[in-house]
């Protein structure tokens, strides 16, 4: 038990462990694939980097879309409430007929 402990007392802690870990991947790999080892790593971090970039990206285009299916979902309720027929218009266009129709019972 106290050889277990003794080698437990000895574990370094900071940069001895840099040290330890740079002379285990030497003495496994050899200095030789070294340099490879790094590139492989570096193209493997770029290449994590683009994806959660890019899962990023295609969420907000998901929330994007969303919101524009919810806006237009809203729109189609308000203009039906009004009794504007929506079938054939764009958002922007249904958005001035209900802004119109809007206006109108204001000056009514």
């Amino acid at each position: 038990m106290s050889l277990l402990h003794h080698f437990f007392i000895q574990i370094p802690g900071g940069f001895e462990w840099v040290i330890l870990i740079v002379v285990i991947v030497v003495v496994f790999f050899g200095i030789k694939k070294i340099p490879e080892l790094a590139k492989s790593f570096g193209r493997a971090t770029a290449e994590y980097e683009k994806a959660r970039i890019q899962a990023k990206r295609e969420l907000q285009q998901i929330k994007s879309t969303e919101n524009e299916k919810v806006g237009r979902e809203k729109l189609e309720e308000i203009a039906d409430t009004l009794g504007i027929d929506y079938t054939n218009k764009n958002d922007e266009d249904l958005r001035k007929a209900i802004e119109s129709a809007v206006n109108k019972e204001k000056d009514a």
